[in-house]
């Protein structure tokens, strides 16, 4: 963290993984034993705010964590069928999720990169694509699963492909698997599971899955009026006759 940025600032994704990736280092030059790692780790997966990960490396070479670029903070679920709008290129937001022992969430409003990789060692992540940005038409998700699991979540309409190898574990494919729709991105799972798994789900958002519920309620107040109005016009004849 640069000292012009507010420690109050919210951090990103992006920032935690580039704690991680300073911790990861000093790992293997022998500037931190495991136990200092993993507990180093967890705080940066947990920071919220600058102010919480500047202290976790500032003991660290090149533990400066990057002033952030003004970004959105709004979490409006992305506009259905707007795929073309959320292939938006670059980098992507985050590189990669990595839990030992703990866990890691990618969701909201990120950018899933070309290459997404992650590791869960007796530990748990879930990457969930639901209001993701893509940086290309076709994303790769490689996912390492040892005595752990990955969730990953997918809304309807994404073409989901899933090459992992499983050796007492497994990669599930996405149930209720349709066509994709026309300009939606390409998701390729892959990776190895050794006594753990990678799972694949299709989601509505939570905007989504209201606005659907509401659409099912307003059809059942119409279905409603209609047999009323067919019981008062039976009614009605009836009086004439």
């Amino acid at each position: 963290m640069t000292d012009d940025a507010s420690p109050d600032l919210r951090a990103s994704d992006a920032d935690r993984e580039r704690v991680a990736e300073v911790l990861r280092d000093a790992l293997a030059e022998g500037r931190l034993d495991m136990g200092e790692f993993e507990e180093r780790l967890e705080a940066a997966y947990k920071a919220r705010t600058y102010g919480e990960l500047t202290p976790i490396t500032r003991d660290l070479p090149t533990g400066a964590v990057a002033a952030p670029v003004p970004v959105s903070f709004s979490k409006e679920p992305a506009e259905r069928g707007g795929w073309a709008g959320r292939i938006v290129g670059g980098e992507g937001s985050s590189a990669g999720g990595f839990a030992v022992l703990s866990g890691f969430e990618r969701r909201g409003r990120w950018t899933v990169p070309k290459r997404f990789n992650c590791l869960a060692f007796m530990g748990g992540g879930e990457i969930d694509l639901r209001e993701a940005n893509f940086a290309d038409r076709e994303v790769e998700i490689n996912c390492v699963a040892i005595m752990g699991g990955v969730q990953v979540i997918v809304p309807p309409g994404v073409e989901v492909v899933v090459r992992g190898i499983g050796v007492m574990g497994g990669f599930e494919h996405p149930r209720d698997d349709g066509p994709p729709e026309p300009g939606a991105p390409r998701v390729v799972v892959g990776g190895f599971a050794f006594w753990g798994g990678v799972g694949v789900e299709r989601k509505v958002t939570r905007a989504e899955r209201q606005r659907l519920k509401e659409q099912r309620r307003q059809e059942r107040l119409e279905r409603r009026e209609a047999r009323h109005e067919l019981h008062r016009a039976r009614r009605e004849e009836r009086r004439r006759d």
